[in-house]
């Protein structure tokens, strides 16, 4: 095996996000990057970027997230390509009348005669212990709100090629990123360097064929759904696993063909369950595929209940390879 796929076959989350940014970045300069603590490099996904890049294009930005995003709209329309580190997603809340007001609508607003190509990155810090104000998981918000595009890949190659697809594209883009997923390495096709790397923004994903049960997984759900789909086939249950990997636009055929040829869905949703993306795919589910369907639709979600800080509590509150297996087997019960 040769060094590059080596190299490659390790990608891991922060690994993908340095490569993107730096690749695009290098292909176009008026990419730039901005965020908190970017030149200290606190979370790892700067690597390098100050002293490739100076600091023209790397610039720290202080600790208030409305300013971050309406600078990152300021920034859009006078001609560059921001792309903005939250961190934290949890940080989001600080800046909502900056999302859904300036840069969800200003395209639009003026007639699409300013675009906004602005990412934002936000990490998903749950599961570790991070207590309420850090543990949410508010992405299915932002999938009420027209004009933006979310990603939430759960692969490493994906989170790389979706992230350079998102910087290219002329409209805003939030990429969430499940940090449960940060320590796993990288999973599916080998990603050399130099070769330029895209996912188009709005394709789903097959993880796993399967005849009896379509299993809809989402970031972090989608390796659990695949987990599962293992313990199932012990049984011989024949699950299919579908990673959306984008949210909006949703692939929409991809999962429907599935379950109409199964007619049996469970989707699988870390954020809470009620007006969850879940919720929306089960719901999409039901009114287009209803004749094929021979059982329930069943969501697999956090419960809706603040996030205690305590581990042994908060373990018990988000989805698990178990209570997708359950799921599935109640959904072919029905």
């Amino acid at each position: 095996m040769t060094a590059a796929k080596t190299r490659a076959r390790q990608l891991g989350f922060l690994q993908a996000i340095n490569r993107a940014q730096r690749e695009e970045m290098t292909r176009d300069e008026n990419v730039i990057l901005m965020g908190q603590d970017l030149r200290a490099n606190v979370f790892g996904a700067a690597a390098g970027a100050l002293d490739e890049f100076g600091p023209d294009r790397v610039r720290d930005l202080p600790l208030a997230e409305a300013g971050s995003i309406g600078v990152a709209a300021g920034a859009a329309m006078a001609g560059l390509r921001p792309i903005i580190d939250l961190t934290v997603a949890s940080f989001v809340f600080g800046a909502m009348d900056q999302f859904v007001s300036q840069l969800a609508k200003a395209r639009y607003m003026f007639g699409g005669q300013a675009t906004l190509p602005v990412v934002v990155r936000a990490a998903l810090y749950y599961h570790g212990g991070t207590a309420g104000h850090h543990a949410d998981r508010p992405y299915p918000m932002f999938m009420n709100v027209p004009g933006l595009k979310i990603i939430l890949p759960s692969t490493a190659p994906d989170l790389l090629g979706l992230l350079k697809s998102a910087i290219r594209d002329d409209n805003p883009v939030l990429c969430f990123e499940d940090a449960n997923l940060w320590g796993r390495k990288g999973r599916g096709p080998l990603v050399p360097e130099g070769e330029d790397h895209l996912v188009p923004l709005g394709k789903a994903a097959i993880r796993r064929e399967g005849t009896d049960v379509t299993i809809v997984g989402i970031g972090h759900g989608c390796v659990l759904a695949s987990e599962a789909a293992e313990q199932l086939a012990a049984d011989g249950i024949s699950a299919e696993v579908i990673d959306p990997r984008t949210l909006v636009p949703m692939d929409w055929p991809t999962i429907l063909e599935s379950v109409s040829r199964t007619g049996h869905c469970v989707v699988v949703d870390p954020a809470n369950r009620t007006c969850s993306a879940a919720s929306e795919i089960a719901a999409r589910v039901v009114e287009e595929c209803f004749g094929s369907l021979r059982g329930p639709v069943v969501r697999v979600t956090t419960d809706d209940i603040h996030v205690p800080f305590s581990p042994a509590l908060e373990k018990q509150i988000y989805p698990t390879k178990a209570k997708v297996a359950a799921a599935a087997r109640r959904a072919l019960a029905g």
